[in-house]
């Protein structure tokens, strides 16, 4: 078979045909592969026929060029339309998108992911697109100062989150004129009508409360969409751009317009065989729109890695909270490398990511309290290739656990740091305490998980991150603390610091951030009594340094007392029984002191040690492993 002209520049009939095309091809593969979304596609085809077709600026041979457009589904379910579009600007080949959409082993998956070139951030999780789109217009302004834009094609269904509405805020108060979401309002979710319906006015007071620029349209009216998009494009103002589209679910095909009961379900042969018919047959329209303004040169370089050329130093009578070490350390990171970037949700001065804004302010986002679009926007900034960093309260990631556990699909590098973790924090109480962030980050995954327990092993940790693909997460500590290495030490991801060790070890202690010191000091009280002990800073928490931790339980009978400041859930004694028991079968008689009773307000030292966490504590689970046999 011959392939098919390539039509450029094509004008609104030929859109029209596209459209169609689209509909056809979203009908036809969600029916091969049995499952999909075909009337959600249905209903956004000609939003995309003439996006794609007149207005995205983009080199389909060359998707990862520095001045392409970027085309966002936060509407990921309706990936029939986004495969559909793929097909026709000849990306990929009608008998991929119809035999392999859905199976296993294709990239053409349920929802988009980057397993696809040509798609920036795994979708399908509904009111993320548009907050990772954010973080793409924002390198795209303010650090890479090239003209893309910024398409974001959003469902009416998802305009119910709230970080669609923490997206849009943000890119008003970042005046992100580059971008543009396209609100697909068809009104009919998966089990009934949106909250709104087909109420225009009020999404539209909705969106221009928040700062942005509204359009509103009949979309499926083709000249009505092309005026929009050219008016969201005419560089006037500096708002973002809302472009309200009322459509038609399932349109196109009789049967099913604006009809109840057909979300998420592909039609049965003989009924795709009366939409094909309906919509005018099949096509192989192959179409392309215009190229970026500037030349499309080559993929942006991913960032070189990081030699600590400057990392920080501290002597060994310092005593320094490990979240004043980040500070220090990004801000030293930040001279090493130029893409380096920070994010913060409000909280710098207590994180000490405000030592990065003074140094570097043109590389500092600042979220407010809006933790959901920090780490959108960390998502979306390293779609460009920068070194995200972002930092808050540990407590405060579970607000954005969804959008963690996405940035992993979307094998996103981002870099997160919690601070004020555990009961150590004190007064403030359990509200501010992150006693389950460890187990959280640990189930992302991929994922890495480090809890440095002085400022040399932090600093040194955070240039690995920076390293690092993948998620990666660094709890750091409130309280100032002792220095326990000395500069210059290293700390590679994956390992551990054996801190006291004898061929007469009885027990190991095994801590990592404030626990270790408390074990440290238990290893005083317990040398006072003629028992010798291992210690162990388990700094790496995910992945474990498994060799280290089966030499101290071979070599003191499997007696482990593990002491973590976090809930006993999932953390530092998982990671510890999870390696040893990986590794094969062992005799283990672990101690596992950890929170789990609610904690109050009080001191670090009253609540560590009403937690059953102090010297004294991991002293008595010591003894009383021995006095066990």
């Amino acid at each position: 078979m011959t392939a098919p002209e390539t039509l450029t520049g094509i004008d609104l009939d030929t859109a029209g045909e596209l459209a169609a095309q689209l509909r056809v091809d979203s009908v036809r593969s969600a029916t091969s592969a049995g499952s999909g979304h075909p009337t959600s596609s249905m209903s956004a085809a000609d939003l995309l026929a003439v996006l794609v077709g007149r207005h995205l600026r983009y080199d389909w041979d060359t998707p990862h060029a520095d001045s392409n457009d970027h085309l966002i589904f936060s509407k990921g379910h309706a990936s029939p339309l986004l495969y559909s579009v793929f097909k026709a600007v000849g990306v990929i080949s009608d008998e991929q998108l119809m035999t392999t959409y859905r199976r296993f082993g294709s990239t053409l998956e349920g929802h988009p992911t980057p397993a696809l070139p040509w798609v920036d951030v795994a979708t399908g999780s509904l009111g993320q697109g548009l907050p990772d789109g954010v973080g793409v217009a924002l390198a795209g302004k303010y650090l890479d100062h090239l003209p893309y834009r910024v398409w974001v094609l959003c469902g009416d269904s998802e305009m119910a989150e709230g970080s669609m509405w923490e997206a849009l805020d943000k890119a008003s108060y970042y005046e992100l004129a580059n971008l543009i979401a396209m609100v697909d309002v068809n009104r009919l979710g998966q089990r009934g009508p949106t909250e709104l319906e087909w109420n225009l006015d009020d999404y539209a007071r909705r969106a221009a409360a928040f700062g942005a620029r509204v359009l509103t349209i009949n979309g499926h009216d083709l000249a009505e969409i092309d005026a929009a998009l050219n008016t969201a494009t005419d560089g006037i103002g500096n708002q973002p751009t809302v472009v309200l589209a009322r459509t038609i679910k399932g349109r196109g095909f009789s049967e099913v317009e604006n009809r109840n009961g057909w979300h998420g379900k592909p039609f049965p042969p003989d009924m795709a065989a009366r939409a094909v018919a309906e919509l005018g047959g099949e096509r192989h329209l192959r179409v392309r729109g215009p190229l970026p303004d500037a030349p499309s040169g080559t993929a942006p370089a991913p960032a070189a890695s990081v030699a600590p050329r400057s990392m920080p130093t501290y002597s060994m009578t310092d005593k320094v909270a490990t979240r004043k070490a980040y500070g220090d350390a990004l801000t030293a990171l930040g001279a090493d490398h130029p893409k380096v970037v920070a994010l913060d949700g409000e909280v710098s001065n207590s994180t000490h990511a405000d030592e990065f804004t003074r140094a570097y302010p043109d590389r500092y986002f600042e979220m407010f309290i809006a933790e959901q679009q920090m780490v959108a926007a960390a998502v979306g900034l390293g779609v460009r290739h920068y070194i995200p960093f972002a930092s808050t309260f540990a407590a405060f990631l579970t607000r954005a656990y969804d959008f963690i556990r996405m940035a992993a699909i979307s094998q996103a590098n981002i870099r997160l740091v919690g601070s004020h973790a555990g009961v150590e924090i004190g007064a403030d109480g359990p509200s501010q305490m992150a006693l389950e962030d460890l187990a959280m980050m640990r189930a992302v995954q991929g994922s890495t998980v480090l809890y440095p327990s002085d400022p040399t092993s932090a600093a040194s940790l955070v240039y690995a991150m920076a390293d690092r693909p993948g998620v990666s997460y660094m709890r750091t500590t409130r309280g100032a603390y002792p220095t326990i290495y000395a500069s210059g030490t290293d700390f590679p991801i994956g390992g551990s610091k054996v801190l006291r060790s004898s061929p007469d070890d009885a027990v190991t202690l095994i801590g990592a951030g404030v626990t270790l010191h408390a074990c440290l000091a238990a290893y005083e009280r317990l040398a006072t009594g003629g028992i010798r002990a291992r210690v162990i800073d388990l700094y790496s928490v995910k992945p474990a340094d498994t060799e280290t931790l089966i030499a101290a339980a071979t070599a003191t009978h499997g007696r482990l007392v593990v002491a973590e400041d976090h809930h006993p859930e999932g953390g530092l004694g998982s990671a510890v029984t999870d390696a040893l028991l990986a590794a094969g079968p062992q005799t283990l008689r672990v101690a596992h002191l950890a929170v789990r009773e609610l904690p109050g307000s009080g001191t670090s030292e009253e609540l560590l040690a009403a937690a059953g966490l102090d010297a004294a504590h991991i002293e008595q689970a010591a003894r009383d492993l021995l006095s066990d046999g």
